[in-house]
Parts: structure tokens; sequence; C-alpha cells
């Protein structure tokens, strides 16, 4: 049977949901972390431009999930996640039923709405879920052949094992920050080819990477199949890996990045539901050599999102600098779990998978400055001046959304400003 809640004829009676271009219609209901006025973090649930109060809707008795209820009730979405599909389904109807234009139930009651429903203008966005681990991978095959050919030429670009496999590696958890957290730009080891010795300084070529996070919602000690993997995502979010390059290029020899990906990882504040994109699910691209039995594909499960990057420097207008979609990737979120489970790796809820630099064929599809300028030897143009990389006062903006046939299912900002490098350490 159809998933009710995904019928594109949905009305709410929160009227903004229903416009064309609202992030946030019926079909999303994404959820998120949010406070009020220096208030307690509570989930919610966004609505057009409001948040419904979950914690407040269960205590009204509006919300009703047996013995997974208090997980309405905590700060973070772990426990949530953790009761499983069965909840989780039955949730989204509920939040679904409730919102729909003919129920009358919170609609027409005044003083229950404004306990309930608050103005996201005025609500602190938090990180929507407790990361319990961080993994990034390298799947999109366009960044993968860019990147390779600056460095080892076209013909050797893609290393031997990555037609086969996802490549990946474990990033830190603890960096992962909400959308609007300012990032400062890190000091590391670098040194330069013409230089006998590295040097302590603060990373000259700062820089992004466009990617998609999916969140684990079922634990796992055993290896998954593909099948499996897709079942157990929860959710995802837009995510920003940001990048010391100078830094990356003296440190990865030869295990690959450490300090140049633990500044920060920003993700967006809403969790977008496996179940909200269900219907822009699409296939991934034809394989160039077969995948082995445990990575290939059982069906469309990668999803067709519009993403961009906006760059804007203090005090100037922003310039949209990238434009791609995540149907371009050649390995999916399941792939790369299933990959990951393979050699009996527990995963835990709330483990945070990273899809990698999101690049398509064009230039204006490439999903980092890395890519855009081509190492720096090609600058991009923005608002009053150029860049190769990230300088100090850019707010850099990742946006997406899945466009359906009158509406679509949105993500919000994922947005960071960088500030500064600190003093030097010798300094302090």
């Amino acid at each position: 049977m159809p998933d009710q809640t995904n019928d594109r004829n949905l009305r709410s009676w929160v009227e903004p949901a229903n416009r064309a271009d609202c992030e946030f219609p019926i079909q999303n209901l994404p959820y998120g972390s949010f406070s009020v006025a220096g208030g307690e973090r509570r989930l919610g649930v966004a609505i057009g431009d409001q948040v419904l109060d979950l914690r407040g809707a269960a205590d009204e008795g509006l919300l009703k999930l047996d013995e997974a209820q208090g997980a309405l009730r905590k700060q973070t979405l772990n426990p949530l996640m953790s009761a499983g599909p069965k909840v989780w389904t039955a949730l989204r109807t509920q939040l679904s039923r409730l919102l729909e234009a003919g129920n009358p139930v919170l609609r027409d009651d005044a003083a229950l709405r404004t306990r309930l429903l608050h103005p996201m203008a005025n609500a602190t966005l938090h990180l929507p879920f407790d990361v319990t681990e961080y993994t990034d991978f390298y799947a999109s095959r366009h960044h993968a052949f860019n990147v390779g050919s600056m460095f080892r030429g076209p013909e050797n670009a893609l290393p031997p094992n990555w037609l086969h496999i996802p490549i990946g590696y474990n990033g830190r958890a603890s960096s992962v920050v909400v959308s609007g957290t300012p990032v400062r730009r890190p000091w590391g080891q670098v040194k330069g080819p013409d230089e006998a010795a590295p040097r302590f300084a603060p990373s000259a070529r700062f820089d992004i990477e466009l990617e998609m996070g999916a969140i684990v919602g079922v634990a796992s000690d055993t290896p998954l199949s593909v099948a499996e993997a897709f079942e157990h995502i929860f959710g995802y979010v837009l995510l920003n890996d940001w990048s010391a390059r100078d830094i990356q290029a003296w440190e990865y020899q030869p295990l690959g990045p450490f300090q140049s990906k633990a500044t920060a990882t920003t993700v967006s504040p809403w969790v977008v539901t496996a179940s909200a994109l269900e219907p822009f699910r699409v296939n991934t691209p034809e394989r160039e050599v077969p995948l082995l039995p445990h990575l290939r594909d059982v069906g469309p499960m990668l999803y067709d999102i519009t993403l961009d990057v906006g760059l804007r420097p203090e005090g100037g207008a922003e310039t949209v600098i990238s434009r791609t979609n995540y149907r371009e990737m050649y390995y999916s979120a399941a792939q790369q779990l299933a990959h990951h489970s393979a050699c009996g790796c527990p995963m835990r809820v709330g483990d945070l998978l990273g899809s990698g630099t999101i690049s398509g064929p064009d230039r204006e599809n490439r999903g980092s400055l890395l890519e855009l300028s081509w190492g720096g030897k090609e600058p991009i143009e923005i608002d009053g001046g150029s860049r190769s990389f990230i300088e100090d006062g850019d707010t850099l903006t990742l946006r997406g959304h899945a466009q359906g046939e009158g509406y679509r299912i949105g993500f919000g900002a994922c947005t960071a400003q960088v500030l500064p490098a600190r003093r030097a350490m010798a300094e302090q």
C-alpha cells in the first residue's frame, strides 16, 4: 500500500506549508532539536515556518507511541531512532494526520496552537542527534577523477580499488556541529613543494566539501546486505566536511586525512527522513566493473536532490559557486553502510556517514573549491573579487531540496562563517 504521508495532494492547515517553494510541507515533516527564549531543548518537527513541539504534543495526548512515548520527551533523536522503523512510521502517520488540513483538533484550538507551535524565526536549532561515530566516504566518481587528475594525471586518476569499494575513513564525531556554528581556520603542519622542512601555520587552503550525511537508525553487529542497510537509515542531512588541503597534502602519506579533516563538520539542523524521500529514489550509475555480490545494487537507492553552494564574503553579496545533484554519486549510502559493516564492525544508532564530495560532470557542478579553482590555478569569480580557497570572514552555505509536483522536500540551510585562526601557540 502506498505511503499516504507522501501524497502530493496533501495539504496542511499551517498555510505557509502549502506554498510550492516551502521547504517544509506536510510531505516532509523533518525532525530537529530546538529551544525558545533560552528554554530547555525539545524535539520538534518543521511544518511551514513553524516548529511543532513533540514533547508538548505528547503531553497533550495528541501523539501516542506506547512503549516509545518517552522518546518524544528527549532532547535528541537517538531514543526515537532506537525505537525502530515501526515506531518511525507510526509517528510520521500521526503527525501527518494532526497537521492535515481537515483535522480541527489542533487547527481550531488557538490556545493549544500557541503552546505547541513556535515560529521558526524565534527558535534556536541545535544538533538534532548525538553523533556516536562519524565516517566520511569518497564516493563521487566525478570528484575522485578530478582530484586524481590534479595529482596523478587523468590516466591514473582513480585508485585501483575505487570502482570496487566505497573508500572511506573514520572521522571525528566530536567536531560535528550544527548549522550556524562558526568555524575557525585551523593550524597545522604544512610543507610547500620547494620547502625543505614543514612549518606550523594556519591553513592557507581551507576548503569545503558539499556532501549528504546519512544517519544510522538501527544498530547492528553483523554484516548487512545492501537491502538491510537501506532499511537501517533513518534520514539524511546536508553535510559540509571542512578540509584543510595544505595540511592534508603533507599528512595523508600514507594513511590518509587526520588533522586536515578534524576541525569541523557542519550539518543542517533538520533530519529529513528516508520515508519523506521515498518518491525521489533513483538508480546509481551503470557500473564500469561488476561489484562483488555484497555491494551490488538491489534497486534505486540514491535520491534526486538538487544541491548548491553559496559563498558570501564578509560585507558582500552571496555568489552561488556550485550546483549539482545527489544522484551523481557512484555509491549509495546503503552500499557505504553495507561495506562499513562487512567486517563485522558494529554500527550504532546515531552513526553518521558522509557521502563524500558530490560533484557532477561540468565545472559548475564541482563540490569543492579544490576542484572549482583546479588546485588554485583557476580562481573563481565571486561578488567583488575571486577565490581559490576560503578567506577569513567568508560564509559558506549548502542548500538542497527534492522537487515534487507542486511541493518540495527541503533540508534547511547548512551554513557557517569562517573565523581567523587563533594566535600562534607560542604567542598565547
